[in-house]
């Protein structure tokens, strides 16, 4: 990307500003990228932009036409924001951070970091307003794709959002993280280049309106594609397409070929895809298959299959690359600890009068507990002390939930070294490999956090001693601005 650095918010410029103004640009830090609550209301979010992320900070470097850019900025008084000084410092500067992530499609759950960055502040800092652009929406949208592939039960998903993404890269990102997600494969040809996600397609209204009549537009169609002949079938009257479709089937099958299926883009998809499956069957067509699009989710998806529905492929677009119900992942990018002068670490902590924002202290880490072939808990735990004998994980919404970790469990850390001073070190997996990972790690978790509506909640919370030192800096920092106001009134 060009000009990478400037992909920030300005407030994250003038903090490195004084950073750097006041001598701690080079101070050791520790940043977590997380996320507060599960979005659409659901029992899991799947991880993923960590590659989009790579390639950003492979990129990140401050080049002359960007240092001019920002020599033009001015305050408040119209003089120059940043210091020429501080300008050639950015030019020189080169990341030198430790970087660890949870990898694309693993299931995650709120206040587990799935970015963590280590090293100067000032770099931490620089990194945090990119981060969030990438990992928020991907995990956003991989997450939304996941649960209208467990709506489907195993049947296909293909994802034909393009045209109505929010912008050209929106909507590449939208289709690779659909795919991961559990998308089978995309409309996107430019997406199907770059990551290697199978591409399917048929076409559109246009071509039966240009014709005559349909049983015209079909026949053309198949004479021109043979061996891709899915026929929409509802342009003028959809049974009536029906007939047609299987019509141009005993054409194609005459010249060796099979008719591959018919979609349904408007009307009861229940019933017309109900009467549309009799009518294949009867004419001999037992294996095409019948595609249902018209602004399909996971709700809708999971309805039509309660009704009974013959569908077995699946078009999903706006609802998915838009996420439709729920814009944003609501992730945060928070301070958890940070070198002091003699070399000891000093935890850090945000607080707030609402519990889910009270930020946690630490170089955090995700430990995730196993028995029986079944995931059964997660506990964030903090790096910078030993690890408990035993462990239990308190839950953050309520402290006197607390689950005790079997012995027998056995325990896996999450989050993995991705760079080491500010060197890649991450083996880069596939497009293809980050969606079997999550396919395989849902498949390891509880069907009841699946549920679309009122899922299970899977345990997850911070291992005790974690949360036993964050109550204490908690209940401390609220005892200094306790005392604050009081000497100030006194005053």
């Amino acid at each position: 990307m060009e000009h990478a650095a400037l992909l920030t918010d300005l407030y994250q410029l003038t903090m490195a500003y004084a950073y750097w103004r006041t001598g701690r640009a080079e101070r050791e830090a520790v940043f977590s990228l997380t996320f507060r609550k599960l979005p659409f209301a659901g029992g899991y979010a799947v991880a993923c932009g960590l590659e989009p992320a790579i390639d950003w900070l492979q990129d990140f470097r401050f080049e002359p036409a960007a240092l001019a850019y920002l020599e033009t900025l001015t305050g408040n008084d119209g003089k120059p924001l940043f210091a020429r000084a501080f300008l050639d410092y950015l030019g020189r500067l080169r990341l030198t951070v430790d970087i660890d992530a949870i990898p694309e499609g693993t299931v995650v759950f709120p206040h587990q970091p799935l970015v963590r960055v280590r090293g100067p502040i000032i770099q931490g800092q620089l990194l945090e307003t990119a981060l969030l652009c990438l990992v928020n929406f991907n995990t956003l949208i991989a997450t939304k794709a996941a649960r209208m592939a467990v709506a489907a039960q195993g049947e296909p998903i293909l994802e034909f959002g393009l045209r109505r993404a929010q912008g050209a890269d929106g909507a590449l990102a939208a289709s690779r993280a659909a795919h991961i997600g559990g998308c089978a494969a995309t409309s996107n040809v430019l997406a199907g280049m770059r990551f290697g996600i199978p591409v399917k397609g048929t076409h559109a209204h246009s071509w039966v309106m240009s014709f005559a009549d349909e049983p015209e537009a079909f026949a053309a169609y198949a004479e021109a594609l043979p061996n891709n002949c899915v026929f929409l079938v509802d342009t003028y009257d959809t049974l009536e397409g029906v007939r047609h479709a299987i019509a141009a089937g005993h054409r194609l099958r005459a010249r060796g070929h099979e008719l591959v299926g018919i979609r349904l883009d408007s009307g009861d998809l229940a019933w017309l895809s109900a009467e549309a499956r009799k009518m294949l069957d009867a004419a001999g067509f037992p294996k095409a298959v019948i595609v249902a699009s018209n602004d399909l989710d996971e709700r809708l998806i999971q309805s039509l299959k309660q009704q009974g529905a013959c569908i077995g492929v699946w078009g999903v677009g706006t609802k998915l690359v838009t996420a439709y119900d729920q814009p944003a992942l609501g992730g945060v990018y928070k301070l958890g600890a940070i070198r002091e002068d003699d070399g000891s670490w000093r935890p850090c902590v945000k607080l707030s009068e609402q519990v889910v924002k009270v930020s946690n202290p630490g170089l955090l880490q995700v430990r995730r507990f196993m028995h029986g072939g079944e995931c059964i808990g997660d506990a964030l735990w903090d790096e910078l002390h030993d690890e408990p004998r035993t462990w239990a994980i308190v839950d953050g919404a309520d402290p006197t939930h607390r689950k005790p970790v079997p012995t027998v469990a056995t325990g896996q850390d999450l989050l993995v070294p991705v760079y080491r001073a500010g060197r890649l070190v991450w083996r880069r997996p596939t497009v293809s490999e980050s969606r079997a990972r999550a396919q395989a790690d849902l498949a390891r978790f509880h069907g009841g956090i699946k549920r679309l509506d009122n899922p299970h909640q899977y345990p997850h919370g911070l291992e005790l001693g974690l949360h036993e030192r964050k109550t204490a800096l908690v209940l401390a920092a609220r005892e200094r601005t306790a005392a604050a106001k009081a000497q100030g009134a006194g005053a």
